[in-house]
């Protein structure tokens, strides 16, 4: 039998990238360690795709012919799948698995068994030729003398189904996990949702930090720029313990936001969003008041999500921020077939000027196009609560959908709108948005920090940055 396994950390070895990272490992206080994280990267899953993809998966023939041809990125990625991942050595003797980093549960769980053919990707893209995509490689409990198995009325058990974890699948899917990613089986009526392995950072007792005694203080991540994705060479910075609390008190660039406690979903990281800017525009347009409160039950506020690609707003603001852009944007040509091939729902073609690529710590085979081309489109800065102002970074807000052609580059903008619906969060603040910049989650003060930052610098002063001869 093969299953999808919830971990309750009995041995667990963080596989540390490099002897400098391990030096200072070693030298931190037993309270503190430094990891590096690495960026996964397939191709991308634009809105329109998602939506097929799931279908396929239900036997629907309804999908276009020319959604299933394979689509061709700069710097491909996948808005479902694409993440940071954790190295964790689970068992004894350790086996080794790749996890995702998930600020928005605190459910740690990879996939658990001695057959490893069965575990199949539901909503991988298939690139028009019908490829099988493997998840992760899976854990063995029979090979690892440190594995226990819980008894159902055992404290972590219970934490499991109490947990507050909306969009986890033990949560939403409702029925047997194991039913969901056999091959062998048929999901029935099971309803369709994607899923990925990962290592749940909230504030629960089930998260990896808090399993392993280091969430006390806090943690923090310097995501690197999706154009370092896969490239062995380097890794994003991700800080636990008491490194992370004494490196924000002690830094004065960082800007500080309290964190919002929902009745609801109390494990997870919420802020308050109260405007929004573009440009240079001396006003600011304001956001619902639910995208900062919490309404009787819970709901609301703007969920900080590592495990969500893109940022999502809630309507009536998203299709106003539309607006607002397309008329600062009235100049150039609005790229609709890219729209309607992607289901993004802004993109426009620009004047490309930068074809050299100088950069040489990033994968070789890609092309930089978020660099001279930035000053062209406006700049997106959140106002959160406590006068926090956030600018995104260059290439955060709109991005390259393929290379450049006759000078000009068609780019869109990778935001979403929020699913409508009654439970749950009003806004997601995702990771593509949070690409260089240092987020520091303060949780003995109750505070989320941000600060600017090149995530490529700070992952060589963190000694994960492997220089090449």
């Amino acid at each position: 039998m093969d299953y999808v396994f919830l971990i309750l950390i009995i041995s667990v070895f963080l596989n540390v990238d490099s002897a400098v990272a391990r030096k200072q490992l070693q030298s931190s206080s037993a309270n503190s360690f430094v990891l590096g994280i690495k960026h996964s990267r397939m191709t991308l899953l634009t809105p329109k795709r998602a939506v097929s993809s799931v279908q396929s998966t239900t036997g629907s023939s309804s999908a276009s012919t020319h959604e299933s041809e394979p689509f061709v990125m700069v710097e491909p990625l996948r808005a479902v799948r694409d993440g940071y991942l954790i190295p964790l050595y689970l068992g004894t003797p350790p086996q080794l698995i790749h996890v995702y980093m998930d600020t928005g549960s605190d459910l740690t769980w990879v996939p658990c068994g001695n057959n490893l053919s069965f575990f199949h990707c539901l909503d991988c893209d298939d690139d028009g030729i019908n490829k099988k995509y493997y998840l992760t490689t899976a854990f063995s409990p029979f090979h690892s003398s440190s594995t226990a198995r819980e008894p159902c009325s055992s404290s972590f058990c219970i934490d499991i189904h109490s947990s507050d974890n909306y969009i986890d699948p033990c949560t939403m899917a409702g029925c047997l996990l194991s039913t969901l990613i056999k091959s062998s089986s048929s999901c029935g009526s099971c309803p369709s949702f994607a899923y990925t392995y990962g290592a749940g950072f909230g504030r629960g007792t089930l998260s990896l930090p808090s399993q392993l005694g280091f969430l006390q203080k806090g943690f923090s991540h310097c995501f690197l720029p999706f154009k370092f994705a896969n490239n062995p060479n380097i890794s994003s910075p991700l800080v636990i313990g008491n490194l992370a609390s004494i490196s924000s008190d002690q830094d004065e660039n960082l800007q500080f936001t309290p964190m919002l406690m929902s009745s609801m979903y109390p494990n997870s990281y919420y802020i308050g969003l109260e405007a929004i800017t573009i440009g240079n525009s001396s006003s600011s347009s304001e956001v619902p008041l639910s995208l900062r409160e919490f309404d009787s039950r819970g709901n609301g506020g703007m969920l900080i999500d590592s495990g969500t690609t893109y940022t999502h707003f809630p309507e009536p603001i998203y299709s106003q921020l539309l607006s607002t852009l397309s008329s600062v944007i009235s100049s150039y040509p609005r790229a609709e077939d890219m729209e309607m091939k992607t289901g993004f729902d802004l993109c426009y073609r620009i004047p490309y000027t930068n074809p050299h690529n100088n950069d040489n710590t990033s994968n070789s085979n890609t092309i930089d196009t978020t660099r001279e081309d930035f000053d062209i489109l406006p700049s997106i800065t959140f106002h959160f609560l406590n006068n926090v102002s956030i600018v995104l970074s260059e290439g955060t807000h709109f991005y390259a959908m393929g290379p450049p052609r006759n000078a000009t580059v068609t780019k869109c903008l990778l935001f979403q709108r929020m699913e409508d619906g009654e439970n749950g969060p009003a806004g997601v603040f995702g990771s593509f948005q949070q690409q260089n910049m240092k987020v520091v989650y303060d949780l003995e003060k109750e505070r989320i920090g941000f600060q600017p930052m090149d995530c490529a610098s700070s992952a060589v002063s963190h000694g994960l940055h492997i220089l090449k001869p």
